[in-house]
């Protein structure tokens, strides 16, 4: 099976626990790859045997935008589930890094797979 990525994509959303957190939006990147069988697009030349990831970057950002979560497991396993079942994707890899959460680091966060 091929992959499809997208790779370092950032979104605005409410995450955190503390209140000053609930208060403002915050950037997270996003690391994304999904299982799926190139061959009918590459055969065809037509992107509607494929998956689209420019649709995927957009619903990911509307999911984002809409979200209000106070921990990013929470964020990476509805975001999974969604794409998941919106897209048909059987498996992906969700990389979610929250910048700037622990001052000493470049960025924490969580790395899921789901089959």
């Amino acid at each position: 099976m091929d992959n499809v990525f997208i790779e370092g994509l950032e979104v605005d959303t409410v995450i955190g626990v503390y209140d000053w957190e609930r208060e403002i939006r915050q950037c997270l990147r996003l690391d994304l790859t999904m299982r799926w069988d190139i061959r009918p697009a590459a055969a065809q030349d037509d992107l509607a045997y494929t998956l689209d990831y420019a649709a995927v970057a957009e619903r990911v950002q509307a999911f984002a935008a809409e979200s209000r979560f106070q921990l990013v497991e929470t964020f990476a396993e509805r975001l999974a589930q969604l794409l998941q079942d919106e897209f048909a994707i059987t498996w992906l890899r969700l990389r979610v890094t929250k910048p700037g959460a622990v001052p000493a680091a470049r960025g924490v966060g969580v790395e899921i797979e789901r089959p």
